[in-house]
């Protein structure tokens, strides 16, 4: 990289990286991608995947191709994005810090009429049981790979454990 001190590859950076290995995509491709495979548990936004292709092709841990169909640029992983990727894939990922807006809105609750907050936990309730009744759909798949099986059975153990949670709330907060 020129002499210049090598960046550490970030997560969102090596997911679009871990998503390349499949074949050649456009960022459009890899923003629909992540949303669907690990959007539940892992945010990239559409400016994020796009600022990342243009520094991993700065990088050349990507190589920008033709401008195709709907002007869609595709990019391939390189060589040297596949060892950035070994690289990264092969740390011990950082404790994970927990980031759900309700607790936030929970925590400051008092400040809110009961039935107006009453409705936003409904409302929360209500995708969680959908996330779990998605996952368990998808559980039904014959041909998962076991990394994606175990991802899925987190998913699904987490599902499980909000909607218990949300059971408990009434008595929890004493209405």
């Amino acid at each position: 990289m020129n002499g210049k001190q090598k960046r550490p590859l970030n997560s969102t950076a090596a997911s679009l990286l871990g998503f390349l290995h499949e074949g050649p995509m456009s960022g459009w491709d890899l923003v629909t991608l992540a949303q669907d495979r690990i959007g539940d548990f892992w945010t990239i936004t559409q400016s994020q995947v796009y600022r990342e292709l243009a520094t991993m092709d700065s990088a050349g841990l990507v190589v920008k191709g033709e401008t195709g169909a709907r002007e869609r640029t595709p990019y391939r992983i390189t060589d040297a994005g596949r060892a950035e990727f070994a690289e990264w894939i092969a740390r011990d990922p950082s404790p994970e810090t927990i980031r759900f807006p309700l607790l936030l809105t929970l925590h400051f609750g008092g400040h809110l009429e009961p039935a107006h907050l009453a409705s936003i936990i409904n409302n929360a309730r209500k995708i969680h049981q959908e996330r779990l009744d998605r996952y368990r759909a998808e559980e039904a798949v014959p041909d998962l790979s076991p990394h994606l099986r175990a991802t899925l059975e987190f998913g699904i153990g987490y599902e499980r454990a909000v909607l218990d949670w949300f059971d408990r709330l009434p008595e929890l907060l004493g209405s």
